[in-house]
């Protein structure tokens, strides 16, 4: 049988309300704006995915998943060729049961619901139901997750559409290597450190520091999916001096080191 792919089953996600629709896709595509009345849990097996709200893009490496809440407007964009994305998009009329439900969120997978999930692919394509006896299996998973996930991972980027905001943003992009201080980019922009400060708490509601950081992270995961650069490398080209404080901030972001990453 012919897979329909995900962009041709968004319609079919949202036909029956009281079911789970799984999904297994192994793609590099786009999926444009759209919501859909069930949670959405995704893991990654391998590769990077993009998710893009109104106002942040958040970032998924392999071998950690996503949760999407009923109702959210997302776009999804599966970065690297041959990434598995495996979904279930679940029934909500519980979902009030555990705040878990109610955000977006990224958590390492670990190999219990790595395992569960990836059983699911027997299902493929289908809606399970009350009436399916595999049900209660999907039904575990759901419950599974607030237990297992306990900190949703900071792997996001704030956007905005205010111009110098974009401009101060693109050029931490292009000088990543380099040394980053607030008072060196706000001499470099003609303003002083007060007044950048509250730039970016005004139009991204996060700190200088916690953006240069969060960018270096992003940065990092990256180049370590898509090259064949060298964990020191890629430490020093998202500008850390040494390889060991670069892996130690790069746990504390993800849950895993560099090379774990890699080798996923």
């Amino acid at each position: 049988m012919t897979k329909i792919g995900l962009i041709a089953s968004l319609p079919e996600i949202d036909s029956k309300p009281d079911t789970v629709f799984v999904m297994h896709e192994r793609s590099e595509k786009l999926i444009p704006l759209h919501t859909h009345s069930k949670g959405q849990l995704s893991y990654v097996e391998g590769g990077l995915a993009y998710i893009t709200t109104e106002n942040k893009t958040y970032v998924v490496p392999a071998r950690h998943y996503f949760w999407i809440p009923q109702g959210m407007i997302h776009e999804l964009r599966v970065g690297v060729f041959a990434t598995a994305l495996r979904s279930l998009y679940f029934y909500s009329t519980d979902d009030d049961a555990n705040e878990f439900y109610s955000k977006l969120g990224i958590y390492p997978a670990s190999e219990l619901l790595i395992q569960m999930i990836n059983y699911t692919e027997r299902w493929d394509e289908r809606h399970i139901g009350k009436g399916d006896h595999n049900f209660e299996f999907l039904i575990a998973i759901k419950n599974l997750l607030p237990t297992l996930s306990k900190r949703s991972l900071p792997i996001m980027l704030p956007n905005t559409d205010h111009a110098l905001m974009q401009k101060v943003m693109k050029y931490l992009q292009d000088n990543i290597s380099h040394r980053l201080v607030i008072a060196h980019v706000s001499e470099h922009f003609a303003m002083s450190d007060r007044s950048l400060s509250r730039l970016f708490q005004a139009q991204l509601r996060i700190s200088f520091l916690q953006y240069v950081k969060t960018l270096r992270m992003i940065t990092a995961i990256e180049m370590i999916v898509k090259t064949q650069k060298t964990i020191s490398d890629i430490a020093f080209e998202v500008g850390y001096s040494t390889t060991a404080s670069f892996s130690d901030t790069f746990y504390d972001f993800t849950s895993s080191r560099p090379s774990d990453l890699r080798r996923r």
